[in-house]
């Protein structure tokens, strides 16, 4: 917004061509999000506390969860909000991949919003239906897929994909459309579930939600900046792809108000951001995955993820197959909870391991 209607009336006015760079939209649009949500969550907890937006815990949980009964819940809600209101405020508002990425956040931040609404309404843990939870995900997931699919010149359609660790040069397949449509649904709802079964400790999602949106920050801005005639993604042997720096500024966003939760949200939590959030940035991840041309890569960025969504799996099959469980609870976070490892330890340990993971998604910019 502030992109859209002030930088035209740089010729006048010069010190707003500054408003042309993304990497000056980039820090202010992270700094506006972290301001939003550090200085207004005291004031949103007391008002969940108000009305009784308390966590509900499930009973065949860890007992140790049952000390968390009552802590505010839904603080998604903000981290939501702080999102929007900076990507409105620094985005070029005509980049059909920032809408895009807002239809899908706030599209399945509004079903983890009913998720979260029905477990708090009727004091249960079960919340809405996996078949109809599903059923919206991929309903929202393919609208945003459809529309671009339509290909907008601020937001090339592309059904092209690359291997880690390999030159784009030397190999980058192309799927018929179809075929890249269902893959990318599948990803699209399958990242957004597996970010919302590691909510389960304090902060243990939040933040590798922050790590792997800042390899997106960057893995977008390679991809759609040439620096006086220097083309970024052709010296890396990436997919080009035009206009992605934008988006960009929407992960700034994304890591602003993520780092603003987690100082409420670390271990033990003044408040928790349920469903509303964990859903929505799943989401918003794996579509700037799909935006970016970073599909492939995306399974080893958000490992963290995947080896919790992994985890419920094989313990579902495992039990059904032979009556045992691999895992003592899963996700397999549980598992180390009821092996005796402090919360705290769990947490920083996931951390770790996800910066490790993403330390090697950025290494594969450079080794190919």
């Amino acid at each position: 917004m502030l992109y859209n209607f002030l930088y035209p009336l740089h010729f006048k006015i010069n010190f707003l061509n500054v408003l042309r760079y993304p990497s000056f939209r980039i820090v202010m649009a992270a700094l506006t999000a972290l301001l939003f949500t550090l200085f207004l969550y005291p004031w949103f907890i007391r008002r969940l506390q108000i009305f009784k937006f308390g966590q509900i815990i499930r009973q065949d949980g860890p007992k140790d969860h049952y000390k968390k009964q009552g802590t505010p819940t839904m603080g998604g809600m903000l981290i939501l909000f702080a999102i929007t209101i900076s990507t409105l405020l620094w985005a070029d508002l005509t980049h059909v991949g920032i809408w895009l990425l807002l239809l899908v956040t706030l599209g399945y931040g509004a079903i983890g919003f009913y998720d979260d609404y029905k477990k708090i309404r009727y004091r249960n843990s079960k919340g809405l239906s996996g078949r109809w939870k599903l059923f919206w995900q991929a309903l929202i997931g393919m609208i945003a897929l459809l529309i671009y699919a339509m290909d907008f010149s601020s937001m090339p359609f592309s059904t092209e994909f690359t291997l880690p660790f390999i030159s784009v040069e030397k190999f980058h397949p192309e799927l018929p459309t179809t075929l890249y449509l269902c893959f990318a649904l599948f990803l699209l709802v399958g990242t957004s579930n597996a970010v919302n079964l590691t909510d389960g400790l304090d902060g243990l999602a939040i933040g590798p939600v922050i790590i792997s949106a800042f390899v997106f920050m960057i893995l977008a801005y390679a991809a759609g900046t040439t620096l006086a005639d220097f083309n970024i993604a052709k010296y890396l042997r990436i997919l080009s792809v035009s206009g992605s720096s934008e988006l960009s500024i929407f992960c700034a966003t994304v890591i602003g108000a993520g780092v603003g939760f987690l100082w409420y949200n670390v271990y033990p939590a003044l408040v928790i951001m349920g469903d509303v959030g964990s859903l929505s940035l799943g989401g918003a991840l794996a579509f700037l995955a799909i935006l970016t041309k970073n599909e492939v890569l995306s399974a080893l960025l958000l490992g963290g993820f995947l080896l919790e969504a992994l985890s419920v799996i094989l313990q579902v099959a495992s039990f059904k197959l032979t009556g045992k469980r691999i895992f003592k609870m899963a996700p397999i976070h549980h598992h180390f909870e009821l092996l005796g490892w402090p919360e705290p330890r769990i947490i920083v340990r996931f951390w770790i391991f996800c910066a490790f993971l993403a330390l090697l998604a950025l290494v594969s910019l450079k080794l190919r």
